[in-house]
């Protein structure tokens, strides 16, 4: 299943159509974990906090070539790991892709097809190919 287009994004891709300017590429989008899964304009989730848990950036470089006609998709074409936690995390539900390592416009989230706890001195990382971005 491919994530899901945030709402800043799904906002300007028709300020695209309208003749207004779609905002710069950032350099990174940053992956983040939910204990609560994001709504897709960026509120009410839970994301992972303390236990030296931060956003992952994932440059423009990171992404697969664009394949298929209906729908098109890119994947992370590396792994992307999370540091040990030192401290519980909770268990992780969702995903979300930002624009900034703090704050920032939610662009895609997406849940987990299996939620993984992680514990204190545990950690996550997501394979290359794991991280899918559809567009219909």
């Amino acid at each position: 299943m491919a994530g899901n287009a945030g709402t800043y994004l799904q906002s300007a891709r028709l300020s695209v159509v309208k003749g207004t300017n779609h905002p710069a590429a950032p350099a990174n989008l940053y992956l983040a974990l939910y204990t609560v899964a994001p709504a897709n304009d960026g509120t009410s989730g839970t994301e992972v906090s303390g236990g030296s848990y931060a956003r992952q950036a994932i440059a423009s470089s990171g992404w697969s070539a664009i394949s298929g006609a209906s729908p098109s998709q890119i994947s992370n074409s590396g792994v992307i790991a999370f540091p040990t936690a030192t401290a519980a995390w909770g268990t992780i539900v969702a995903w979300a892709l930002w624009d900034a390592l703090t704050g920032g416009h939610l662009w895609y989230t997406q849940m987990l097809v299996s939620s993984k706890t992680i514990g204190n001195t545990d950690s996550m990382s997501f394979a290359a190919g794991s991280i899918p971005l559809a567009e219909d």
